[in-house]
């Protein structure tokens, strides 16, 4: 008996037209053939960019604190007890640093500071280079507020260090020594547009104690008064100066949540007949850290158009379960994984362009409501949408709203089922965001870690510096992670999901 050959089935179509592009192309028609589908992404648009202005206009704020402009015009703090003499031209500071510590019985701040410094005036966020003792986190040379190199870890409260500073023209150059006879350079800085007079001499300041408490019935912060001491002797000055004698003063003043200075100028510092010199100051030197993000007050639609997304990437697959549709798909494209990926670019760029049209209006019209409401230049500078933080901002929360789409594509290959999706991707995305409200602190940073809620931090626009003590509340809009960081977290569950999805297709029927 003569078994008949099958002849295996050929597609009729061109090669050409059963390749990925043609797949594109038919998963883009399904796309926009279905009415309600380009309605709900343009009402997601919409809605973003509305809320964005909606929720920028209901922000005000009444004072911006001690903060004044830096030599770039970023809002700084820059306030500590200074014992200074003009220096013209070049010349060297150098003072040997034997002590620090807290005046008021607590331990110092990490960040107390003691040590010397040139200053270009004694004008609040005017430019400086310093080195610098903390307690710590060692000898460090700071510049202009925003830039903190490491040298030793040395403790001074145990060990007195030398230090050094020396101008030459717009360049200061930092040194330590342990013994004053042989100096490790810690670093060479230039400072554009320096005078040829500047301030050079000792300084002491910490920033405020503070105290967070959170439970589940809110935070409280609690902010306590801070001064540090600061021991030094063979102060020496080379080089020209108008004074032959030293002078005091507290740069800036007394510090909001900080006690009043304890004596009036020059009271804050005391010589000794052997020449030790103590200083007692307080205050900070370093960037604004408090101050309302105003690009992260530009993006509150983008929370709301998570939903419409959401909606959108699970009726993108689970409507042609529904209504069985799938089967017909996978008969003519036999290969699932192909299936998967074009419908997975096809959501990616429809949901990234309208995202991307949502949050640059969206952000436009926040910055315009904002700037209405009393946050205006110098302490809020106006803020260009092609230029970081403002672009990364807009650009980081369109590649949000699309990977939220795709992680809904890939949960519903998974579960087939509409609301059980948008359950799953909602509790995934939006519920550790409310949660962090409540929750104590260390359990609501963790939960903004290693959730896809971790991905909003890609809408800060405030840096964060290593040198500065800050309280990250989430609240306060503050995230534990980088904005890059936070959006790659959401990026590993989309790809977790896709890859779940990939093996469900290969092993369930349709």
């Amino acid at each position: 008996m003569t078994t008949p050959t099958l002849t295996p089935y050929r597609s009729r179509l061109h090669p050409a037209r059963t390749g990925f592009v043609h797949l594109l192309r038919a998963e883009w028609t399904k796309f926009r053939t279905v009415r309600a589908w380009p309605l709900v992404l343009a009402a997601g648009a919409v809605v973003t960019a509305v809320i964005c202005l909606l929720g920028a206009s209901g922000s005000g704020i009444s004072g911006t604190g001690p903060s004044r402009p830096g030599p770039d015009g970023r809002p700084v703090v820059d306030a500590f007890h200074f014992t200074y003499r003009p220096l013209t031209g070049d010349g060297t500071v150098t003072a040997r640093v034997t002590g620090l510590r807290s005046t008021d019985g607590e331990s110092p701040e990490p960040w107390a500071k003691v040590g010397i410094m040139v200053k270009s005036s004694l004008k609040q966020g005017s430019s400086y280079a310093a080195v610098l003792a903390t307690p710590d986190h060692g000898i460090r040379m700071q510049w202009d507020f925003t830039h903190d190199t490491a040298g030793s870890g040395t403790d001074v409260g145990t060990t007195p260090r030398w230090l050094r500073l020396t101008r030459s023209g717009d360049r200061l150059t930092g040194y330590e020594s342990s013994d004053g006879r042989t100096w490790t350079r810690i670093r060479e800085v230039r400072l554009s547009g320096l005078p040829h007079t500047v301030q050079v001499g000792l300084f002491a300041g910490t920033p405020a104690h503070q105290r967070v408490h959170r439970s589940f019935g809110g935070t409280s912060q609690t902010f306590g008064g801070g001064e540090v001491e600061g021991t030094y002797d063979h102060l020496l000055l080379r080089g020209t100066s108008a004074a032959t004698a030293w002078r005091s003063k507290d740069v800036g003043g007394p510090v909001p949540n900080g006690p009043a200075p304890r004596n009036a100028e020059p009271g804050g510092t005391t010589v000794s007949a052997a020449g030790t010199y103590t200083l007692t100051g307080h205050g900070d030197i370093a960037p604004a850290e408090d101050l309302p993000d105003t690009v992260q007050m530009s993006f509150q639609g983008v929370f709301v158009g998570v939903l419409f997304m959401t909606a959108l990437g699970t009726l993108f697959v689970t409507a042609e379960y529904k209504r069985g549709l799938i089967r017909t798909t996978f008969t003519a494209t036999p290969s699932r994984l192909r299936v998967l990926a074009a419908k997975t670019t096809v959501i990616f760029g429809v949901t990234f362009a309208a995202g991307l049209a949502a949050t640059a209006v969206g952000f436009v019209l926040a910055q315009r409501a904002l700037r209405g409401n009393g946050f205006d230049p110098p302490e809020f500078p106006d803020l260009s949408l092609l230029e970081n933080p403002a672009l990364r901002a807009v650009a980081g929360s369109a590649v949000l709203l699309s990977l939220v789409a795709v992680l809904a594509v890939a949960t519903g290959v998974v579960l087939r089922n509409s609301a059980a999706t948008i359950a799953t991707v909602v509790v995934l995305v939006i519920l550790p965001q409310i949660l962090s409200f409540a929750f104590p602190l260390p359990f609501a940073q963790w939960l903004l870690r290693v959730t896809p809620a971790a991905a909003f931090a890609v809408q800060q626009g405030i840096t964060r510096y290593p040198q500065v003590t800050y309280n990250c509340l989430p609240e306060s809009g503050c995230y534990p992670l980088s904005p890059w960081h936070g959006l790659a977290v959401l990026a590993a569950y989309a790809a977790a999901a896709l890859v779940l999805a990939a093996l469900s297709l290969r092993r369930r029927d349709a």
